[in-house]
């Protein structure tokens, strides 16, 4: 990286834990950007031209190079601003590997899950509740197996890749109990129950995480259930 000053600005949705976890990013290295809110039922011209493949958000835009899907994002990060502190990855490759290893587990195994927990019912749902939970706990045993020093975070008193990952997710749980059922249970899984009460304890995570009554509402709306005891 040279010495001047980057123009960074993320496109992004206020709910979206896919952008909130770019947002977290770019504040754990204080990396200063400019936010833009796009509306995604009535897409903007500047994200059709800036991810025209996916035309999803988010998308950071750096000294006007576009570049697209979070996890490639927080690594372009890291790797761009690489002598700025923290490191979201660690030096050692393997380490590297496992860490993108579970980060691809979370977002293609167990984001799904939620999902179709959420837009689910009946037996359908009674299903979708257990194969998530099945999920987790591969994800909580293989956490604990590759990494057993590294709780809560992954980067000692800083965040790391998964905690980012995790976080920006995970400590909105209390909005989905809300409104679709409940789902983390510290009984069945301890050790990421006692992760993400960690994460959410942080600073930073608690400044970039959508505000609690707006995010119930909006999945109220968007699936359209009553609250659940």
């Amino acid at each position: 990286m040279d010495g001047k000053q980057s123009q960074v600005v993320l496109i992004g949705t206020w709910a979206s834990g896919y952008c909130k976890r770019v947002e977290l990013a770019l504040k754990l290295k204080g990396i200063p950007y400019e936010y833009i809110e796009e509306d995604l039922e009535n897409k903007s011209s500047l994200l059709h031209h800036s991810n025209a493949v996916h035309k999803k958000v988010p998308v950071l835009l750096h000294d006007g190079i576009p570049i697209a899907e979070s996890l490639v994002i927080l690594e372009y990060i890291d790797e761009y601003w690489s002598n700025v502190a923290p490191k979201l990855l660690p030096e050692d490759p393997y380490q590297r590997a496992k860490i993108r290893f579970w980060a691809n587990y979370h977002d293609q195994k167990i984001m799904p899950a939620i999902w179709h927990i959420a837009l689910s019912q009946g037996k359908e749902h009674d299903k979708a509740i257990e194969v998530y939970h099945g999920l987790l706990k591969v994800f909580e045993e293989g956490i604990e197996k590759d990494f057993p020093a590294k709780s809560p975070f992954f980067n000692g008193d800083s965040l790391g890749f998964l905690d980012v990952i995790v976080g920006t997710v995970a400590c909105n749980y209390q909005a989905f109990h809300e409104v679709v059922t409940v789902i983390f249970d510290p009984a069945k899984h301890p050790s990421f129950f006692s992760w993400v009460t960690a994460l959410k304890e942080h600073p930073l995570i608690k400044e970039v995480l959508p505000p609690h009554d707006k995010l119930v509402a909006l999945m109220r709306k968007k699936y359209c259930q009553s609250p659940k005891a």
